[in-house]
């Protein structure tokens, strides 16, 4: 895989996505995982070690930023943590 494709294969590509299910995407830059609520239209953000989340408001620029950078990870790696 090349930097290119790699870079291609990051973030959610459409705000449809959004609007369809649950995303849960993963931020190992920021040591932060975000889980998108589709059916309350809100958003939910967990740190790295800690068991609690938070709910975060979609201008939130840490979330945008995930959105566009992040990588899509399982419902079960969400709950599960890092």
């Amino acid at each position: 895989m090349t930097i290119l494709e790699a870079n291609f294969n990051m973030g959610i590509k459409s705000s449809a996505q959004l609007a369809t299910r649950d995303i849960y995407i993963d931020y190992d830059l920021e040591e932060v995982m975000f889980r998108w609520d589709f059916s309350k239209k809100q958003a939910y953000r967990k740190f790295y070690n800690e068991q609690e989340e938070s709910l975060v408001p979609i201008n939130n620029k840490l979330y945008n930023e995930v959105l566009l950078f992040g990588d899509e990870i399982s419902k079960e790696q969400y709950e599960q943590g890092k």
